[in-house]
């Protein structure tokens, strides 16, 4: 609490957290993080912006008109109208138009993200066909220094991006567990290939250092390393054909999408004053907290191997019911991949092939972390013999997360 009403403290006394981020709760990183926008705000003496725009082309209006702005000119007070509309832009209007940019960034005709998962709630991944749209790097610049622009100016945005990219924006390593929420098909092979002994099973006969991937419809043989395709993949081996795949098909293929996001990301907001947060506080720093209906959740939970009546699935409850919209945020993104709640509320989460409810799957080792399988919503939790032993390790599970080969 002294940290979040007083954030210069981390300028002064606290200010080693600084250099261990993890010490410090969300609350108190975006506390400290806004500090530092204003302190620029008041430096760069930054004057105001006015923009029009169609309702039906706002995405395509103010990218032409605020492309060639200088960095310090869209650090101003932005200012929209909507065109043949009365009113005065005292704020609602702001929002506005952040909310229809987020949703019309999104369009499948500009081909420039594709969604993850069915339905209402999608995440967005980079689409590595984007090409096809000759603008499509202008336009990733143009989305990434909006979303800056939205942070800057404190405003909430409805861009969800997947677990990876978010990972991208904070130069964090990609994980081959990343791979699930993206192409669940090739991360069960992953999985497959590093908790089983390729040369026994026979598979490095098969498998090499090289990988396929579709370019406008055609299959292209590319090396992961120097003669790739001439490598075969050993038990000796596997856990760096493991790594540099996954980096082939979850980086190296979105490259310059990623890149040209980041150049206008990067004009608004520095990389050193982002790296305080990780990708899941990410999130919530572009989308904001969500409001949490534990009721509501918990009427549209399935269970496996548990019964709504089992000890552990009560603490479970308990242990939910006492958290913070920080925690329930983080426990939504363990299980889910996003904070996002479907406006219809918990009965219309969705997973990888359409309508999954929350899931609680019973899990017999009982000294494990829980895990959780995000495109199908699954929490496994172990059936631990005490309450405490549930909310010690699910808030382990919550906060650190639990990655590595």
């Amino acid at each position: 609490d002294l940290i979040r009403h007083n954030p210069a403290l981390l300028e002064g006394s606290f200010t080693a957290l600084l250099r261990n981020p993890k010490l410090l709760d969300f609350d108190n990183k975006r506390a400290y993080f806004k500090s530092q926008l204003h302190k620029h705000k008041g430096e760069d003496r930054v004057g105001s912006l006015r923009i029009s725009v169609r309702r039906a082309q706002v995405f395509e209006d103010s990218y032409h008109q605020l492309r060639m702005r200088s960095p310090e000119e869209i650090k101003g007070r932005l200012y929209v109208h909507f065109v043949n509309e009365e009113g005065i832009d005292a704020g609602g209007l702001l929002r506005e138009f952040y909310v229809i940019l987020a949703r019309q960034m999104f369009n499948p005709n500009y081909a420039l993200f594709k969604p993850i998962g069915e339905g209402g709630s999608p995440t967005f991944q980079p689409n590595r066909s984007s090409g096809i749209n000759k603008d499509h790097l202008s336009y990733f610049t143009f989305v990434g220094r909006m979303i800056a622009k939205a942070i800057w100016d404190g405003q909430p945005i409805e861009a969800y991006f997947t677990r990876s990219f978010y990972k991208h924006i904070l130069n964090i390593p990609v994980h081959y567990t990343d791979m699930e929420a993206v192409e669940p098909g090739f991360y069960k092979s992953l999985k497959w290939i590093l908790e089983n002994d390729v040369d026994a099973s026979g598979m490095s006969d098969e498998l090499n250092f090289s990988a396929e991937i579709e370019e406008f419809g055609k299959l292209k043989v590319v090396d992961l390393k120097p003669n790739g395709r001439n490598t075969p993949v050993t038990e000796e081996n596997k856990q760096e054909y493991v790594r540099l795949v996954t980096e082939m098909r979850m980086t190296t293929a979105i490259k310059a999408q990623i890149q040209a996001f980041l150049q206008g990301f990067h004009e608004l907001i520095s990389p050193s004053l982002l790296s305080l947060f990780n990708e899941k506080e990410l999130e919530l720093l572009i989308s904001g907290l969500p409001t949490y209906d534990v009721a509501d959740m918990r009427s549209n939970t399935d269970y496996t191997g548990y019964t709504p009546s089992s000890p552990v699935v009560q603490w479970f409850w308990e242990l939910v019911e006492g958290f913070g919209q920080e925690e329930k945020a983080l426990l939504l993104q363990f299980v889910t991949g996003t904070s996002k709640v479907p406006l219809g509320g918990f009965k219309e989460l969705q997973g990888m092939s359409g309508p999954q409810k929350f899931q609680v799957h019973r899990v017999y080792r009982k000294h494990s972390l829980p895990s959780a399988h995000t495109c199908f919503n699954q929490l496994d939790l172990p059936e631990y013999d005490t309450k405490e032993e549930l909310f010690k390790n699910m808030m382990i599970a919550l906060r650190e997360g639990h990655e590595g080969f």
